[in-house]
């Protein structure tokens, strides 16, 4: 079987789980790696098994190295678009860490370049390849539930309190140099966690037969402020022409939890861990089923799978549900508004 050589930009914590997902897969290999720091770069060598030629102190000689197919970029926010477009202008393909960007402008210039490049571009929302995703887009495909009328998805943590004794908590210090908490670095919980809740609201508004679900309005916006000047919670609401709507919300100050619900004409759909290891309890007319499946150990193994896939057969965006750019564009486009508001 033919495999997609894989290269990888950023040796951080999302990069380490990512890359134990290749241990699942059979049509890809993680070949390359680049960090600056050294420690890092000898931490995967040993682990992952890459050759010393494939590993890179330099961001560039990764890129410029012909036997990567294609580069997942899992630099801090800030640093996606420039190594997006410096990766895109050496022709090779692109998967970057969710959010892709942290404007609008950003991402209109990413389309820009790959369809000038004619290259193959994705942003990593891996939930979406989860099979258990892909049984929800099945439910409501078949029409038994009826149309979609609205939903609630949520995805938040308490990152700001720890526990001191058992019936005590006490206030964390924030950090503003944490990447999380730094707005400079695209920090805050609606660029890191509402992007989810987001992408999976529009996802459930396009399978909605003969429904544009790129005309929309964000109402009920709520915002609570950290000292330093990033939001620590946020909510809202996406409201669609011809009536469907979405509740979101986001949290690094409540541990508000990763479900969604989705109300149908016939019943409803609750997913109790959205982007990780979902059960579904599926409500039809009052008669309930709960779906489970057991995950592979690694979920970011289907995306990369899914991608590579995608690349052996040619195409310039990944198989859906996979994130393409104009998916990016709508995303963007939301969270630029929910953040300005």
């Amino acid at each position: 079987m033919k495999k997609i050589n894989w290269g990888i930009i950023g040796l951080g914590n999302i990069a380490q789980i990512f890359s134990e997902g290749f241990f699942y897969t059979n049509n890809s290999k993680l070949l390359a790696i680049s960090s600056h720091s050294n420690e890092k770069l000898e931490k995967f060598k040993k682990k992952f098994d890459i050759q010393s030629i494939y590993t890179f102190k330099n961001y560039e000689d990764l890129i410029d190295c012909k036997d990567v197919d294609i580069v997942y970029i899992a630099l801090p926010n800030s640093l996606h678009y420039e190594w997006v477009i410096k990766t895109i202008k050496k022709n090779k393909k692109v998967l970057v860490e969710k959010p892709a960007v942290i404007n609008l402008n950003n991402a209109k210039s990413i389309k820009k370049e790959i369809l000038k490049k004619n290259l193959f571009f994705s942003e990593g929302y891996m939930y979406r390849y989860n099979p258990q995703i892909k049984k929800i887009i099945e439910i409501l495909d078949s029409g038994e539930m009826g149309r979609p009328i609205s939903m609630e998805t949520s995805f938040g943590l308490n990152m700001l309190t720890k526990k001191k004794f058992i019936f005590f908590n006490k206030r964390k210090k924030i950090d503003p140099s944490n990447r999380l908490f730094n707005k400079q670095l695209g920090g805050g919980c609606i660029l890191d966690l509402g992007c989810y809740p987001v992408s999976f609201s529009l996802l459930v508004a396009s399978l909605i037969k003969n429904f544009n679900y790129k005309k929309f309005k964000i109402v009920d916006i709520k915002k609570k402020m950290s000292p330093i000047g990033v939001e620590i919670h946020a909510e809202c609401k996406l409201l669609f022409e011809e009536g469907f709507s979405s509740k979101i919300k986001a949290s690094f100050e409540k541990n508000i939890g990763k479900k969604s619900i989705i109300y149908c004409e016939k019943g409803s759909l609750e997913i109790s861990d959205t982007w990780l290891n979902p059960d579904i309890i599926k409500n039809v007319n009052g008669k309930i089923n709960i779906i489970k499946k057991k995950m592979i150990k690694n979920i970011y193994s289907y995306q990369i799978e899914n991608i590579s896939k995608s690349i052996i057969e040619n195409k310039k965006q990944a198989l859906f549900p996979g994130f393409n750019i104009d998916d990016t564009l709508l995303n963007t486009e939301i969270l630029e508004e929910w953040l300005n508001a």
